[in-house]
């Protein structure tokens, strides 16, 4: 279909006269059948963050981040301290409803309400989530808030262009693939190409619906082991 044009016959985007700005997120709880997500609470989750992160055989779980490791639990929680009190990004435990323990951290980030446009960043997910339903549980309650909730246009994901784990994630999780963008940080002493993802509102309720779909309970063995991918309810 051939966009619109103005008065000079060039191609313009289409109209948004109802558009108003959005709401920026704020320190919600947000619950699921695996999992709970939470604004960082130093007092109660950097413990079990600092021991979770340490669950690990070495610390390469923070190569592609822009902070860590850390050495000592009272480094991570003046990390955890920091980061508290910060809107943007604003941080969220994820938190274990079978242990009642923290276990990884995500944030919404590079916040622009008037565009409705925001990021998913700073994914720190432990060992003790990775790679199982929890993980992808967490993002699918912050998906399910920024566009259900807040009603924005378009959810980002970064990340360093050499970290091949978080675009097979991306990718997984249903965002389209844009493009690298060269040199565009210098984070802990070296330069990094960053690969953008996107999904865009128009896309979300067929991945909504694909995400519902995975994680029920039925879709699971006893083992715990999936019956159907969530790539393969992504493409039906």
């Amino acid at each position: 279909m051939c966009p619109p044009t103005n008065e000079y016959d060039q191609p313009i985007g289409p109209a948004m006269p109802d558009w108003t700005p959005r709401a920026a997120p704020t320190g919600v709880t947000l619950t699921g059948r695996l999992c709970r997500l939470e604004p960082v609470d130093p007092a109660r989750h950097a413990a079990d963050l600092y021991a979770a992160y340490r669950s690990g055989a070495d610390h390469r779980g923070w190569t592609y981040m822009m902070t860590g490791p850390f050495e000592r639990e009272e480094d991570y929680r003046a990390y955890a301290e920091t980061i508290a009190q910060s809107t943007d990004p604003r941080h969220y435990a994820v938190i274990d409803l079978a242990s009642g323990k923290a276990v990884g951290t995500l944030s919404l980030m590079r916040i622009d309400p008037n565009h409705g446009v925001i990021e998913v960043g700073n994914v720190m997910f432990s060992p003790l989530m990775q790679q199982t339903p929890i993980s992808t549980e967490a993002q699918f309650l912050l998906m399910a808030y920024v566009f259900d909730d807040l009603h924005y246009r378009r959810y980002e994901w970064k990340c360093d262009a050499l970290n091949a784990p978080s675009r097979t994630t991306a990718a997984r999780l249903g965002f389209s693939f844009e493009g690298i963008f060269r040199q565009a940080v210098i984070y802990k002493g070296r330069s990094r190409d960053t690969a953008w993802f996107s999904i865009i509102d128009s896309e979300w309720p067929k991945l909504k619906t694909a995400f519902t779909r995975w994680l029920a309970a039925d879709n699971f063995d006893a083992d715990g082991r999936q019956k159907r991918s969530l790539k393969s309810l992504h493409t039906e």
